[in-house]
């Protein structure tokens, strides 16, 4: 009996044998499924770009605050040495003068490079839904 039901159960999944409801409804899952799994899968992809990026960050700040430390250090030697040929204030003044202007060019360069830069995309997830929509308008023709 159960082996009966089975058979016409299955010889009912064929699209062909499915009423206009039945298709609707399986296709209604099957988008719902579709669009859960690709939403699962951009939140995958930017929390794990996200991580990638903290950790990043974090060794970045630390690198940086040693760079800052020893810039301050070669600084203070470059200021003493000066002092030694000219007055310690004019010395202080001419390497100020100097680290500034250093750091104004780096600063316009590094504000140029971050505009350039694009924001953190799911760019496998965006891939994924234009095949997605590609194979879905190729279904309907």
């Amino acid at each position: 009996m159960s082996a009966s039901t089975g058979d016409s159960r299955h010889m009912a999944e064929q699209p062909r044998d499915l009423s206009t409801v039945e298709l609707t409804e399986r296709l209604t899952a099957q988008v719902s499924t579709l669009v859960r799994t690709e939403i699962t899968h951009a939140v995958d992809e930017v929390k794990s770009k996200g991580t990638r990026l903290g950790i990043g960050a974090g060794i970045s700040g630390a690198g940086a605050l040693l760079l800052y430390l020893g810039m301050a250090t070669l600084i203070a030697a470059a200021v003493l040495g000066l002092a030694t040929a000219l007055d310690p204030w004019l010395a202080a003044l001419i390497v100020g003068l100097v680290v500034l202007a250093i750091g104004g060019i780096l600063a316009a360069v590094g504000a140029s490079k971050a505009k350039k830069a694009a924001p953190p995309m799911p760019e496998h997830t965006v891939d994924s839904l234009k095949a997605d929509m590609a194979a879905a308008k190729g279904a309907l023709r």
